[in-house]
């Protein structure tokens, strides 16, 4: 007697999930794990749809394909570089990106693209095969990947672009934005919208244009008219981003981000700012007269790595520790500028740009 297919697959499923079960207590992510089993058995028993199961199962492998490709590089910074993919090769523009991606790779950093033509293959080919990464997406209406990334195993295809974007946001430490069509557009909106709201964490983001051109400077007048005298944002919200049509001055704002300033992260209500320097206490005291605005309460306060941060204590040499409204990130951008201009000149010590 035979069994069924469908049989089989039940079987090697129940007994994956009680090994996992029986693993959960000794896994260092059980309760997370636990938390997403719990959530999927509660959605079977409501009434969902056929292709509400679908586009969650799809949402699952587009993620997990991502993170199996991307765990290994985790501790490099990445620059994601989003453009028209009709941009011709012979283009003021394509040129700017390739010599762009060419740069910032000299400097360490990886480049992540969407993958397809125009800016995007411009980036894959200035970064080289080995430092590029693709997050493909699919269209019925385009050719494929580029040829410099076409068949690397750090080429992602993603099924949806919102679970894509999660990845480019994700990933990058740095964005870079060239002239394009809706698409760009959109991310440019979804990048400035997720680092406004706090979604994202600080980033700098870079808006480039070929030189003496105007694409991103029209863009900045309807924001200008549209948005800043409607009241729709605030003047603050202008820190998130810088309009260049200069490689080297580009470069440098993204390399200056993170001279002083390392990262940060939320340790219970606080937000803890790693610095990859020591910052003295006249310093300290400049930033507390200058951005006490942004505070809930209390002070910001030197600091050590804290005992949450068990994993990262590595990360930088010195922590500011601040009460952070969590509302006017503009304002947290100057403030990380300043810290950056504060901050001791570069030593050859200092960590590289592209270490995490």
């Amino acid at each position: 007697m035979t069994t069924s297919p469908s049989f089989d697959a039940s079987e090697s499923l129940r007994t994956s999930l009680n090994q996992l079960l029986d693993q959960l207590p000794q896994n260092k992510h059980g309760e997370l794990i636990q938390l997403a089993l719990t959530t999927l058995v509660r959605m079977t028993e409501d009434e969902i749809d056929r292709l509400d199961w679908k586009i969650l199962n799809a949402s699952l492998q587009d993620m997990e394909r991502a993170f199996k490709v991307l765990y290994p590089y985790r501790h490099v910074r990445k620059i994601s570089i989003f453009g028209s993919a009709r941009i011709p090769s012979g283009s003021p523009e394509y040129q700017m990106a390739a010599d762009f991606a060419r740069r910032v790779t000299d400097l360490g950093f990886m480049v992540i693209t969407g993958a397809g033509p125009g800016i995007m293959q411009a980036g894959n080919e200035g970064a080289g095969r080995a430092k590029s990464i693709g997050l493909g997406i699919q269209l019925p209406f385009e050719q494929g990947s580029n040829p410099f990334i076409e068949g690397d195993p750090k080429l992602i295809p993603f099924k949806y672009f919102f679970t894509r974007k999660l990845f480019f946001l994700r990933e990058s430490d740095a964005l870079a934005l060239f002239p394009g069509g809706f698409g760009t557009l959109d991310e440019a909106f979804e990048c400035l919208t997720l680092c406004q709201t706090g979604k994202s964490l600080p980033i700098p983001l870079v808006l480039i244009d070929r030189p003496g051109g105007d694409y991103w400077h029209d863009w900045l007048e309807y924001v200008q008219k549209q948005l800043l005298k409607r009241g729709l944002v605030s003047v603050d919200d202008f820190s998130l981003f810088t309009i260049t049509d200069r490689l080297d001055e580009a470069c440098d704002i993204i390399t200056r981000f993170y001279s002083a300033f390392h990262s940060c992260r939320y340790v219970g209500n606080r937000l803890v700012m790693r610095l990859n320097i020591e910052i003295s206490d006249k310093a300290v005291d400049y930033l507390n007269h200058h951005f006490s605005d942004i505070l809930v309460k209390g002070q910001i306060e030197k600091s050590h790595a804290l005992p949450q941060e068990a994993q990262d204590i590595s990360i930088g040499k010195s922590r500011l520790l601040l009460h952070f409204n969590q509302r006017d990130l503009g304002r947290l951008y100057q403030m990380i500028n300043e810290i950056n201009r504060l901050g001791i000149e570069p030593s050859e010590d200092m960590p590289h740009p592209e270490r995490k």
